[in-house]
């Protein structure tokens, strides 16, 4: 049976990456048939990796079926996994998120959840020597996933282990990391191909606050204007987004990775009162930056509040 090894909805560069990585790793290493697939569209950043690298986009898949063997990595959500995970045979989890809870296995499985800012930073761990075997397009694939989610080591979840396999990896492959970083961050700010629903969905997370439903988006860009130009018509539609996803708001947060800052919009009160009570913020008009916010893992979803 083919291993089916995927990551969460609305896939990023990392959850686009670490399932190309790890099915490399089960195939190529281990002997064991093994596939990456993936829960949607990639995004801009992520599509540019592939063809940086040449690599084919996996499979979109809609579910799983029940019985068929599962690896998840970078999350470990049921709401971001297909409807039928718990159904399905995980058979390992590999993540860097905090535990949610709702996922169940058949049986003990291998679980690895660290404390770094990149799933593929854990993959390289766990090859050990075997990481050595890794031809350049998974090598270039790992440094991506790394270089995008700690937007170039700037986010505060970066840790020394990503930091130096990324700088490691560069040098073997012969790049500039700035320079990489840089074409990796114009086509994740190229956003002119997207409908204001699929922005708002794009890099999205659902979580709960105070018993409210919350579509919680972030919008990484080195151009964010580009994105706040369409700040009327994206508040229009954070109406029908939340309501299409059975949530009671959006929220977006367009992250300014030069800057290092995001803005959020403000589109009604609730939001204005999550916006300051959450960020000390104050709120006079429809937007408020928020000085060094760029992470939303550690620094938007902990601070949330109402």
């Amino acid at each position: 049976m083919t291993i089916k090894v995927l990551g969460h909805k609305s896939p990023d560069t990392d959850s686009t990456g670490s399932p190309i990585i790890w099915a490399w790793y089960l195939s190529e290493v281990q002997g064991r048939k093994a596939e990456a697939k993936l829960l949607g569209e990639p995004n801009t950043e992520a599509k540019f990796v592939l063809g940086r690298w040449t690599l084919p986009q996996p499979e979109i898949i809609a579910d799983v079926a029940p019985g068929e063997d599962v690896v998840v990595v970078d999350t470990n959500n049921p709401a971001e996994l297909p409807a039928s995970i718990n159904e399905a045979n995980v058979i390992a989890l590999i993540d860097h998120h905090m535990l949610v809870g709702g996922l169940k296995t058949r049986a003990p499985i291998d679980i690895t959840v660290r404390p770094v800012a990149c799933t593929a930073t854990i993959m390289h761990d766990l090859m050990g020597t075997d990481a050595a075997k890794m031809p350049a397009a998974i090598k270039g694939t790992m440094l991506s996933c790394i270089l995008s989610d700690t937007l170039e080591f700037r986010s505060p979840t970066t840790t020394p282990a990503d930091k130096a396999l990324a700088e490691a990896l560069a040098a073997d492959l012969g790049l500039s990391i700035p320079d990489y970083a840089a074409e990796m961050f114009a086509a994740k700010s190229d956003v002119s191909a997207f409908s204001d629903a699929e922005l708002l969905r794009m890099d999205s997370k659902e979580y709960e606050i105070a018993g409210k439903q919350f579509r919680v988006s972030v919008l990484e860009t080195t151009s964010p204007r580009t994105v706040l130009d369409r700040k009327a018509s994206l508040m229009e539609s954070m109406v029908t987004v939340a309501r299409e996803d059975g949530a009671d708001q959006v929220l977006l947060f367009v992250v300014d990775i030069l800057r290092e800052e995001a803005t959020l919009l403000v589109p009604n009160d609730l939001v204005k009162q999550i916006a300051e009570k959450s960020f000390a913020a104050t709120v006079a008009g429809d937007t408020v930056v928020l000085p060094g916010i760029v992470s939303r893992k550690k620094q938007i979803l902990p601070a949330l509040q109402l």
